[in-house]
């Protein structure tokens, strides 16, 4: 049995190291046959760095390597070039000075290892001497490969003014590439978030007119992560021991591009790490924190459900910039959300989007919960009480579970914050904390009549739910009779042993349940 390469971003010790290695080599070879400039985004632990490595390997010739794979029989190793590999994915760059020190280090490594003199104290001249010299030394155009490109901005999102600095000095070195051309046989750039044409001109690539951006491309759709016949080929020897439907439903369901002909991939650090400590966890989503996107939802009262259900355009799905940062195209950038279909609304081309995962559906509501009340309240109990409340219809105890919850959160969380004032913000909760227990959770239910506010399925039982913010308690119950009214449960009659309806409101005032009313259909 091989070895998991856990954590393992170079392909030669992959390679001798004896461990586990999915062969993406056809794609440098397709590479090859395309365009000369190309630019990748993918979520963070996803193999763009290996991908860049093995690609740096096949120019160096390292043929044997590439014993067993595709490459090893389709490639020219008679004619290496010099390779230019500039990562910036170690360290944080807190300053222009910080980022101006990461990359005059990489520039070091690669002037040391090729014998290049120093020439230029600049590090933009550095880098233009760098490749025409390798050019010209070598008789041969250069590899140019840039990983996590994007990573310095990102780092410093928050701080628009520093990040607007990175940008700008990120420019400076960029420029180069096209400067550069004629000595340039490849140029792979990497990053997690999409270029945007704005994002193009202020980065310094507004020049590369043939830049071709493969994020969303049927034809390198699984360029990165592992595809369902990957898994069962590759790690035979360690998928045998799990049930493939719950590997699947949990680290499974990332699409690029919403074609329904290609394949979904899994994340490979998700799956390394189930093969290795051998139980479901959120492996991938330990290892960030999304807190720009808790930020973006305060400061925009977003309504948490309404992320099943967002359409994105072709603009705005690849529009990330320092100056305009939408909520939801960094949701589908960052990994939280993929690609579910694709619609088209006259000439124009619409990305439905979902939650690829369990571990991804789970764990970022949970986040967001914990994030909505500004309070680490003890849920295990409670999660308990209300999943066996759930599991036996016993929606009195329900009630007692989520009044005890909304009394806990500090009054002073409401007076820094305006969405307690909405009814959005009370169906956010309970939708965060049905959906981080593993519960079919349905938002904005449609219906022929209307939308129902939330539907939770569990077992054989549906829960149709209204909810409802007053400032004064009147008589009756408008929400269960919305309900009523309307016949929601209508849909559900047939599919299932038991429907519940559920009216909740809601005080301004007081902040929590003055009325709440359940009726078994």
């Amino acid at each position: 049995m091989k070895k998991l390469p856990i954590g393992i971003q170079t392909f030669k010790d992959i390679i001798d190291g004896n461990y586990y290695y999915v062969d993406k080599t056809p794609f440098i070879d397709k590479l090859m046959q395309g365009s000369k400039y190309y630019f990748l985004s993918r979520p963070r632990r996803f193999g763009k760095s290996l991908f860049l490595d093995t690609i740096e390997s096949a120019f160096k010739c390292e043929k044997e390597l590439f014993n067993g794979l595709f490459l090893y029989d389709n490639w020219d190793w008679n004619s290496p070039h010099p390779v230019i590999k500039i990562s910036f994915g170690s360290g944080v760059s807190k300053s222009v000075v910080d980022l101006k020190r990461i990359f005059s280090y990489s520039l070091d490594q690669i002037e040391e290892y090729y014998s290049i003199d120093e020439v230029y104290t600049d590090l933009r001249d550095r880098f233009s001497n760098l490749i025409k010299k390798l050019s010209v030394k070598y008789n041969s155009q250069v590899i140019v490969l840039i990983d996590e490109y994007d990573k310095p901005i990102l780092d410093s999102i928050t701080n628009k003014e520093l990040a607007t600095e990175l940008r700008d000095e990120l420019k400076n070195y960029y420029s180069v590439i096209k400067d550069c051309d004629r000595f340039i046989k490849l140029c792979f750039i990497t990053g997690v978030s999409k270029f945007s044409k704005a994002t193009c001109t202020r980065l310094g690539f507004s020049g590369l007119n043939n830049l071709n951006d493969i994020t969303i491309d049927s034809n390198y759709e699984d360029i990165c992560g592992y595809t369902q016949s990957e898994l069962d080929c590759v790690f035979k020897d360690r998928i045998c021991d799990f049930d493939s439907t719950m590997v699947k439903s949990w680290y499974n369901g990332y699409s690029f591009t919403g074609n329904v002909d290609t394949p979904t991939v899994y994340n490979p650090f998700d799956i390394l790490l189930l093969f290795d400590k051998k139980e479901f966890r959120n492996y991938w989503f330990e290892t960030g924190t999304p807190r720009l996107l808790i930020d973006l939802i305060e400061k925009n009262d977003y309504f948490i459900p309404n992320i099943e259900n967002i359409e994105l355009s072709s603009n705005l799905i690849g529009d990330f910039d320092v100056d305009k940062i939408n909520l939801e195209t960094l949701l589908f950038q960052t990994g939280y959300l993929t690609i579910d279909k694709v619609n088209k609304l006259g000439n124009n081309i619409l990305y439905a989007l979902k939650y690829p995962n369990i571990e991804v559906k789970m764990s970022l509501t949970e986040y967001i919960l914990d994030s909505l009340v500004q309070k680490n309240i003890p849920k295990t109990k409670n999660n308990i009480a209300l999943y066996r409340a759930m599991q036996n219809g016993e929606l009195d105890k329900l009630e007692s579970v989520f009044h005890s919850f909304f009394a806990s959160i500090p009054n002073d969380w409401y007076r820094k914050n305006s969405m307690g004032n909405y009814e959005g913000y009370y169906a956010s909760i309970f939708y965060c904390y049905f959906t981080a227990l593993g519960l079919d959770v349905v938002a904005e239910d449609v219906t022929n009549v209307g939308r129902i506010d939330l539907t939770v399925k569990i077992e054989d039982k549906i829960y149709i739910m209204e909810f409802k913010v007053v400032e004064i308690v009147t008589d009756g119950n408008p929400a269960i009779d919305q309900i009523k009214s309307r016949k929601y449960y209508e849909k559900y009659i047939g599919s299932c042993s038991d429907i519940y309806i559920l009216g909740v409101e809601f005080s301004k005032t007081d902040r929590n349940i003055t009325r709440y009313q359940w009726e078994k259909v």
